[in-house]
Order: structure tokens, then C-alpha cells, then sequence
């Protein structure tokens, strides 16, 4: 297992996750979303081939359309 900070909790993971791992764990891989990893914003065609690691800060903010 590894440990990585998501949105501010501590979260444990199986090892060798992809942003599209931790997506469809969540249930959020069809949703609109920004995702940070350590301050880097990952591109969404980066999410298959990002892989999460020990102690990463991981931030997800997903869109919410109003108006």
C-alpha cells in the first residue's frame, strides 16, 4: 500500500495507480474535474499514464455548472 494526501485526508492505495485508477475508484471518471498532483495540474490525457506515489499531494475539484 501507499499513502497519499487526498484533498487534505490521509488516503492508502494499492500500489502503482494511475489518476484513472483513483477516478474510477472514486466514481468521478466521467465527470468534469481538474486534478493536482504536488501543485502540478495533470492534463487528462496525462490520467492513464500518471502514476501516484508514497506521500503525493493529490487535489481533485470537480466543475459545477450554474448560473
Amino acid at each position: 500500500m501507499i499513502n497519499i494526501l487526498l484533498n487534505g485526508e490521509q488516503t492508502s492505495l494499492q500500489p502503482n495507480m494511475t489518476v484513472s485508477d483513483l477516478l474510477e475508484k472514486m466514481g468521478l471518471q466521467d465527470k468534469r474535474l481538474a486534478v493536482e498532483i504536488n501543485l502540478d495540474i495533470i492534463p487528462r490525457s496525462e490520467y492513464q499514464s500518471t502514476r501516484l506515489n508514497q506521500d503525493d499531494k493529490v487535489e481533485i475539484v470537480q466543475a459545477i455548472g450554474g448560473g
